[in-house]
């Protein structure tokens, strides 16, 4: 683990490190997307810690457990590793309020875009809000990045560039504070930005 220097990166996890796949818990079908294995090494040598955010809403309806989940992290570290890169720690919510089976039935408070699993990384690790960004490719993910205080930053994969399309057409101001094009272009920005302060 490098030295938390409370310069975070928060990342969503589906269509942002690896590929969308339904309710994604078997190692077998993880896939990282082009460039993310290297853009996590990128941001590791520069010195920030990464902290993966994601909703897991399979596990409240009972597609898979949180054991699953927990599996399939350790294996995604373990291919990043293999590039040079690491995720710090992975916090995720397997609550849902309205499919939810249950104890997982439940309106909470880790949900993005609700800031609960922020705020738990936040007792885990130094956050300096100021010098931290969030990244991911749903609307919820700009959202909660916004509502924990932090610049957040939208990726052409997954579901994003057709966001921002949509957005473009019905003439909305952007919701994301800057867009690229992937993972990649993402640390970029913010490996350039950090280093011009």
């Amino acid at each position: 683990m490098t030295e938390n220097t409370g310069r975070v990166v928060f990342l969503d996890r589906d269509g942002t490190i690896n590929e969308e796949v339904h309710y994604l818990h078997r190692p077998e079908e993880l896939r990282l997307l082009p460039g993310a294995a290297e853009a996590i090494r990128m941001l590791k040598e520069a010195g920030f810690t990464l902290i993966v955010i994601t909703n897991q809403a399979g596990v409240a309806r009972g597609y898979y457990t949180c054991g699953d989940v927990e599996a399939l992290h350790a294996y995604m570290n373990e291919q990043l590793l293999k590039e040079g890169g690491f995720i710090d720690a992975f916090y995720y919510c397997p609550h849902h309020p309205v499919y939810g089976i249950g104890r997982y039935k439940v309106v909470c408070h880790c949900r993005k875009p609700d800031t609960g699993m922020f705020e738990a990384a936040g007792r885990d690790f130094t956050v300096d809000r100021n010098h931290s960004y969030m990244i991911g490719d749903k609307k919820l993910d700009i959202e909660a990045g916004h509502n924990y205080g932090v610049e957040s930053i939208l990726v052409g994969t997954g579901y994003g560039a057709e966001l921002k399309k949509e957005a473009e057409e019905q003439g909305e101001e952007p919701f994301y504070d800057y867009y690229a094009a992937d993972l990649k272009a993402a640390a970029r920005y913010v490996i350039e930005k950090e280093s011009a302060r």
